[in-house]
């Protein structure tokens, strides 16, 4: 068997095994995911050193106590993102709309109605990946896309693109966003596309540092040069848990028209409307991800 085959033989295996777990009831799936939490934080402690660092760090006014609830309510919510994640193989469209609501789709409406795309930027909270249902709930002839980066193992880079696509939104690698954005806008076809814009930039990369969650923080800029340059809208979506299973979405408008921001001011305004959605409600971030690795000089 050659490696090619080897490669389609694993991602077939892992999807398989994948699907039978995603035809189970979300009931049961929570099951499992308190189980998965028992494991992940108990016995390998999943970075619980780097989760406790980070939330130390965003929140020092806080008491120990009250870290440590944070934490386990972190892990809690890590694990049902994981089977939540796994259920979008076999999520109808009518339970994804009423899991995932979108309060006033009329913002991208009214920004894409000439004809210019529109870019969403959020964050790793809550679950960012049943996002990509709102063309099932709203705007169904508005064309989707997101951003996504491409995982170093061939059948788990495949495996979440096919989990991304279920609710047919157009995957774009990171490299090609530009490319693609120039491309629809020089054809006239609006898209809306998704962003997750608080990933920490390679620190070789000309970025932007700010301060957020507390901290001295880089930021990658490449959303806002896209936006500029073509002089696109700019919306955040702030993501709430209502509760097990169910989330809503409200839309902010971080820009009409990005060509007129003065440079930054898009990144800053959305690093303060993620750090008030992260405020309400901090055991819904995705504390696990080693976001401060860089230090300021």
């Amino acid at each position: 068997m050659d490696k090619k085959q080897k490669k389609s033989a694993g991602y077939l295996l892992l999807y398989s095994v994948t699907y039978l777990h995603a035809m189970l009831p979300l009931g049961v799936l929570y099951l499992l995911s308190d189980i998965l939490w028992l494991f992940v934080y108990h016995i390998v402690r999943y970075r619980r050193k780097l989760v406790r660092m980070n939330l130390g760090n965003a929140f020092p006014e806080k008491p120990v106590k009250e870290i440590r609830r944070l934490e386990r309510k972190f892990y809690h919510h890590l694990c049902d993102y994981f089977v939540e994640t796994i259920k979008m193989l076999h999520l109808s469209d009518s339970e994804a709309r009423v899991r995932m609501k979108f309060e006033n789709p009329e913002i991208i409406s009214r920004l894409t109605r000439d004809g210019r795309s529109c870019l969403m930027c959020m964050g790793h909270y809550g679950n960012w990946e049943w996002v990509t249902s709102f063309g099932i709930n709203h705007l169904p002839e508005l064309k989707q896309g997101f951003l996504y980066k491409r995982l170093r193992s061939k059948p788990f880079d495949l495996l979440f693109l096919k989990i991304r696509n279920r609710f047919r939104p157009e995957p774009i690698e990171m490299r090609r966003a530009f490319r693609k954005m120039i491309q629809l806008n020089n054809d006239g076809k609006a898209m809306l596309v998704g962003f997750l814009a608080d990933q920490r930039p390679p620190k070789n990369n000309d970025h932007y540092w700010t301060t957020f969650l507390n901290q001295d923080t880089l930021v990658q800029t490449g959303m806002e040069k896209i936006a500029n340059h073509l002089g696109l809208s700019v919306v955040y979506l702030d993501i709430t848990k209502v509760k097990r299973g169910y989330y809503t979405g409200k839309f902010y408008v971080i820009t009409p028209d990005a060509s007129l921001e003065p440079e930054f001011e898009i990144m800053e305004r959305y690093m303060r409307k993620l750090e008030e959605t992260i405020l309400k409600e901090p055991a819904y971030y995705l504390w696990s991800h080693n976001r401060w690795k860089f230090r300021k000089k």
